[in-house]
């Protein structure tokens, strides 16, 4: 009698544990923030009304659907979990939700930045330790869904008599809140939350048949008459600054260091007989991702995400350095970041392509970073501007000594003492490492306003050395991430025209550009893509 009883009191307790484990993860797991900043103790306390329904199903159902039902139960809370945890990673670094349509290619691009910033070994252990504590999660939820599948008796009693308890108390919460317009601490939104990215995913697939669409269409501005007659015979450099953003000259974090370091450079080029203007645009990017950007400004459509991106590699639609290229420039592509093959280059039109091993840096990496921005325009000058080759050069170029980690900040040198990098063995070497670095928020801010600090002054003291009568234009690509800008800056990113070509650099400031290097900063912000036909109305001499 006593070991019935006894084993009576252990079914009751194996059913109450599962019912809790059951309960905590399921509900934990609902309520997850889909944002880093929103994460609180009040978050949890919120009751999904689908974890008491699931519950009293699991109980009631005969044994055989219950436990499909936990299968089915496990693999769509794997959903919801692996859907907030791209949210929140998403969120900290592009300020949007994720799209497992367009993001998937994220994760590859997020391990290069992580392992960058704190080694192959710790970023391989933490990646590790979160998939098996994801999996852990999933399949502890199951063994309680499984075990409350298999109750019977007065412990399949008591749990469904708890179930539909709190499914009560969560009716009535979810009525208390809606009808005196607080915050309701039970409702449905988990089942909301998977309904919405649904549709995201159906929007997206639709936005997909619009841009191609526009793949196809009309593309007046290749058709102008006269194509860059007003720039012939001149150098046209379009030059990306990376991670380059308003917030780094409004910021009242990096506006002291910045705005004197452009007030400086307006001085040098002014001296050296250039004349600048300034204006912001809108980046389809932020925190990463440069390329959509790069496609954006070159193609006139936007894109914004990496399925766009491909769309475009294959398509038939011209990009500016092509249509440079068609009108008697040689174009060039200057990629210190670019490492490994590179088949989207196809769909620019380069006539030769530049990579970290082509450009001769016999120097050490500055962490990730390849080589200093002062190396790749000294290898730019001497391999593309005076090759020989005695045609104009329209050249792109992308530098990287402001992409993350930001560590070392490297120091500019006298351009004829750069020779083939090795000078910077000691810059590269210097400094503490990014696991450091990353530990201080604050750390983090000082050394990547130092490194636009530093690719800034190189920009404009290349440009006021050896700019001749080039016409450049320079930009940022993005906003860098959230933990630089806080979590509402714009995607805004500075443009600047600078050319000894004044009247060229005055239709410019027709169209929301301001005279100098600073942009004023009630100017509106043109999205991208508006760019490209910008560029070429007014290097073609053309007046609206």
């Amino acid at each position: 009698m006593a070991d019935r009883v006894a084993c009576k009191q252990n079914r009751q307790a194996r059913a109450f544990v599962a019912a809790l484990v059951f309960l905590v993860i399921a509900v934990f797991v609902l309520n997850l923030p889909d944002h880093p900043h929103a994460f609180s103790a009040k978050a949890f306390l919120h009751l999904p009304i689908e974890v008491p329904i699931l519950g009293l199903a699991l109980v009631l159902l005969p044994a055989r659907l219950a436990r499909l039902l936990a299968m089915l139960a496990t693999l769509a809370l794997g959903i919801v979990l692996f859907l907030r945890l791209g949210d929140i990673g998403v969120q900290s670094a592009f300020q949007r939700p994720f799209n497992p349509y367009l993001d998937l290619r994220i994760f590859a691009d997020g391990w290069n930045v992580f392992s960058g910033a704190v080694g192959a070994l710790g970023a391989g252990l933490a990646v590790a330790l979160t998939i098996l504590a994801f999996l852990a999660v999933l399949a502890v939820f199951f063994r309680a869904a499984s075990a409350l599948a298999r109750l019977s008796g007065r412990a399949e009693k008591t749990a469904g008599f708890g179930f539909a308890a709190l499914l009560a108390l969560g009716i009535v919460l979810w009525g208390t809140g809606a009808a005196t317009g607080t915050r309701a601490y039970a409702d449905a939104g988990s089942s909301v939350y998977i309904v919405h990215r649904v549709e995201a995913v159906a929007r997206s697939v639709k936005d997909m048949q619009l841009f191609d669409q526009s793949l196809a269409g009309d593309d007046p501005a290749a058709e102008t008459d006269s194509l860059f007659s007003a720039v012939k015979g001149r150098d046209v450099v379009l030059i990306f600054i990376e991670s380059y953003g308003r917030s780094a000259i409004e910021d009242p974090l990096y506006a002291p260091l910045i705005d004197p370091r452009l007030g400086a450079i307006e001085q040098e080029l002014t001296k050296a007989g250039f004349a600048t203007a300034s204006g912001w645009s809108r980046s389809p990017t932020m925190g990463g991702l440069s390329w959509l950007a790069h496609g954006t400004f070159l193609s006139g459509l936007w894109v914004d995400n990496q399925a766009r991106y491909d769309r475009l590699m294959i398509s038939g639609r011209k990009s500016l350095n092509r249509l440079f290229h068609e009108n008697g420039w040689r174009t060039a592509a200057v990629m210190p970041a670019i490492t490994m093959d590179w088949p989207e280059s196809a769909y620019y039109g380069y006539e030769t392509i530049f990579a970290a091993k082509d450009l001769g840096y016999k120097g050490k990496p500055f962490n990730w970073v390849t080589m200093p921005d002062q190396y790749t325009l000294s290898a730019f000058d001497r391999l593309v501007r005076h090759d020989g080759d005695p045609r104009p050069v329209m050249a792109e170029i992308a530098l990287i000594s402001s992409h993350a980690p930001w560590t070392p900040v490297p120091t500019l040198i006298d351009w004829a003492d750069v020779g083939d990098g090795s000078v910077f063995d000691a810059q590269a070497t210097s400094g503490d490492p990014p696991a450091v670095v990353w530990a201080d928020r604050e750390r983090v801010q000082r050394q990547y306003i130092g490194t636009i600090d530093y690719a800034l002054q190189t920009v404009g003291d290349y440009i006021a050395r050896f700019g001749d009568d080039g016409v450049f234009i320079v930009l940022g690509d993005h906003q860098p991430a959230p933990i630089i800008t806080g979590p509402d800056a714009s995607r805004d990113v500075p443009v600047h025209i600078i050319s000894r070509d004044r009247n060229l650099v005055e239709r410019f400031e027709t169209e929301w550009f301001t005279p100098g290097m600073i942009p004023a900063a009630d100017e509106p912000d043109p999205t991208m893509d508006t760019m490209r036909d910008r560029v070429i109305r007014f290097f073609s001499g053309v007046e609206d």
